[in-house]
Formats: structure tokens, sequence, C-alpha cells
């Protein structure tokens, strides 16, 4: 399988007099497996289309493998994009929309054939060649889309919210299969999502979006552990970071301070007390709904069940290591 390093050396994206993409600087080594995340309307994925040639580039270069791309179409950039629909053909076999492209590039025959037999092998495909897209399930049918891309030997691999239609059940099996499949391959892949859990379970490197510009650059548990800003801390992890400013903050030297739900433990005189809103009791975990009073609503995310009922006067504590300190600009410190 190709692969190949992606380079992005300040590139911009206007509308016009809109500016959406403010000079992106970014290397995607070969064989990694890149996540873009971030809020609806961040960027991300004009930045993925610039990258396919989907989208003109409005400044900037970019280089895959090496190559100036900025004036190359799509089909000659070496790269291949899986979409959110699935955009099969609904009257050709599995086996055809799999095969089309090739076709289209007059590959021979036989050439043809080995890729999709090698590519439906890869995905647990081979017994459903024969099948229309309706006979299929999501997953399989987006398994087709995978297998298309598949086929092309392309240098990089383009996803574009690959799982947003399916649902949370197949969004999870899916999620292993990418991985397992980026293993497999070994293909360079940049991926797009809003959802930062789909981030942190696949990504060897995430780049975290916002209004256009690069908020932060890492490792999924860099990126957890050490946010550079407030937004990166609020956008990675699940429940999201509790945010305190006021006297709180300013006692502990900040603007604003964080603390992540699941370090905060019920902890008599631990500092910060309340009155339980609500539990959400999942077996395994329960999440705490608190108010805080001056502090505001604070969620705690603990293990097993809680033994409190609504209106119960609560304290919680935390490790000082766990406690994230911001500047007035946002920032770490």
């Amino acid at each position: 399988m190709s692969q190949s390093d992606v380079r992005l050396r300040n590139i911009q994206k206007s509308y016009g007099k809109v500016n959406v993409i403010h000079g992106v600087d970014l290397d995607i080594e070969p064989g990694e497996f890149v996540v873009f995340v971030g809020p609806s309307g961040c960027g991300k994925t004009t930045l993925l289309r610039m990258i396919a040639g989907l989208e003109e580039i409005s400044g900037g270069s970019l280089l895959i493998g090496g190559q100036p791309v900025n004036d190359l179409p799509p089909s000659e950039r070496g790269v291949a994009m899986v979409f959110q629909s699935y955009a099969l053909y609904p009257h050709k076999t599995v086996y055809d929309n799999m095969a089309f492209a090739l076709k289209i590039a007059k590959t021979p025959k036989a050439e043809i054939e080995r890729r999709v037999r090698e590519a439906s092998e890869i995905l647990q495909l081979t017994e459903y060649l024969t099948r229309l897209p309706k006979a299929l399930s999501g997953g399989q049918r987006q398994r087709v889309a995978i297998g298309r891309a598949i086929v092309r030997d392309p240098k990089v691999f383009l996803f574009d919210e690959p799982l947003s239609n399916l649902d949370a059940a197949l969004r999870t099996k899916m999620r292993v299969e990418l991985a397992t499949l980026h293993r497999r391959l070994g293909a360079t892949m940049i991926y797009v999502t809003h959802d930062q859990v789909e981030a942190m379970t696949l990504a060897d490197k995430i780049v975290v979006l916002n209004k256009g510009r690069v908020e932060q650059v890492g490792r999924p548990l860099d990126l957890y552990n050490k946010p550079a800003s407030l937004f990166v801390a609020g956008f990675i992890g699940s429940p999201q970071m509790n945010f305190v400013a006021g006297d709180f903050a300013a006692g502990h030297g900040a603007a604003t301070v964080g603390l992540r739900p699941e370090h905060l433990k019920v902890a008599p005189g631990g500092g910060i007390k309340g009155t339980l809103k609500h539990a959400e009791q999942l077996g395994n975990e329960t999440f705490a709904y608190v108010d805080a009073g001056a502090l505001g609503e604070i969620t705690a995310r603990m293990d097993g069940t809680l033994a409190m009922s609504p209106g119960a006067a609560i304290e919680l504590g935390f490790a000082p290591e766990h406690l994230y300190r911001f500047n007035s600009d946002s920032q770490r410190i």
C-alpha cells in the first residue's frame, strides 16, 4: 500500500472577502492517522476538501509526497476520499461499485480483479460482492465505500465524517475496524470528525481547529493531559471539563481554572460544597450534577453508584495536580 507525507504551508481559504482558513501550517508524516476535529464551522471539512482538490486553495502551498499539488486536479493528487454519505451506485453490485474507478481508468481486467478481491478480503466483503447496496447494512455500505478507495491504492486516504450516519453501536464497531484497517494498510489517513471520542480513539495525531485556525496539534493523550487553551480543554474529554472563574480561580492564581469530571471525588473537606441536582446511575459509573453555588454547576464522574438523592448536600475534592489554570487570554499557565 502506498503512503506519503502531506505538508501544508500557510494554507488559506477565502470566499470573496470572507476568510475561513487562516494560514494553516501542518506536517503529516507517511503512514500517520491524523484527525481534524472541532465544532461545526471550524473549517475542518473545508481543509480536507482543499487537500482533496475539491476546494480551490486561496493562498499557501500544499505538498503531497514532496510535490506541489495546488494546481493539480483531484485525480492527479494520489488521494482517495470517503464521504459521509456512501454515494454508492444503487444499480451496481458491490464488486462493480468497487471496480468502477479502475474501469474508468482502463485498468487491465486481471488487475481490477486482483485489487477488488484483495480489498474485499481486508474488509470482509467477499461474500457480498454480487449484492446490490440495498441488500447491505449501513456498516457494510460504508465498508464498500472504503473498499472503493482502497482499490485505487492512493498515497493518502481522506475521510469526511464517515461514521456520522451510523447508529452508536455500529459507530463503535466501525471505529475498531478503521483502526485495524490502518494498522494493516500502514497508509496515510486524514480523518474529519466533530466527535472527540472518534478523534481520541483513532488518531496518531489530532489537529484541533477553531474558527479556521489550528488551536493545538498533538497525540490524543497529550491533548487530554496538556491542553494549551480553554478551547482545547473544553473540547477534548467527555463529559466536558468544568470551568470556574471568579474568586475560586483567583485563589489559585488564574483567571479560570478547569477540573475534569473524572478527577473529582466525593470528599468531606474537599473544598467544593454544593447540592446534588441529579445523578445519572449507569452501573459501572455515575455522573453527578452538582449545584456549587457561586462556582456554578459542576459535573463529577465517579465509579459505581452514588448512594445519595437529589437535594442532598455533597462535597467534592480533587488532587492539586489535576487543577488546570488558564490566564485571561484563555491560554494554559
